[in-house]
């Protein structure tokens, strides 16, 4: 594994950490807090410097299953943000998130997963 991909892989972790804080925090209270929003936009920044190491260190381009797999993650941990953070913007920090976006947060986290746990077991199978 070169620096790049490297340097990507250690930054991804963060990014699950701070996913993990804040759609944990979100699922348990179903309020979207500080905290949600806090670490649900640092981990999209962390995923995306992230995507970008991993895709210069790629030796196989950056079209690969796991790479569509990973944008995908990436695009659905995007769009979760952007509605986590309209949501709250229009609503008073006391509203409990509704059921159908506090089922896309858990879905969009669950697919972000199974994108992390795909790429630490290529590099493990490696």
């Amino acid at each position: 594994m070169n620096i790049f991909s490297k340097i990507g892989a250690t930054i991804v972790i963060f990014a699950l950490a701070s996913y993990s804080v804040a759609i944990i925090t979100e699922q348990k209270k179903r309020l979207v807090t500080r905290v949600v929003l806090r670490f649900l936009l640092t981990g999209v920044i962390l995923d995306v410097i992230a995507t970008t190491f991993m895709i210069i260190g790629s030796s196989h381009g950056p079209f690969t299953l796991h790479g569509l797999l990973g944008y995908s993650s990436l695009t659905g941990m995007l769009i979760d943000t952007f509605l986590i953070r309209r949501f709250s913007r229009r609503n008073s920090p006391e509203t409990m998130v509704p059921k159908p976006l506090h089922v896309y947060s858990l879905c969009a986290y669950l697919w972000w997963n199974a994108a992390f746990i795909t790429g630490l077991l290529l590099v493990v199978l490696r």
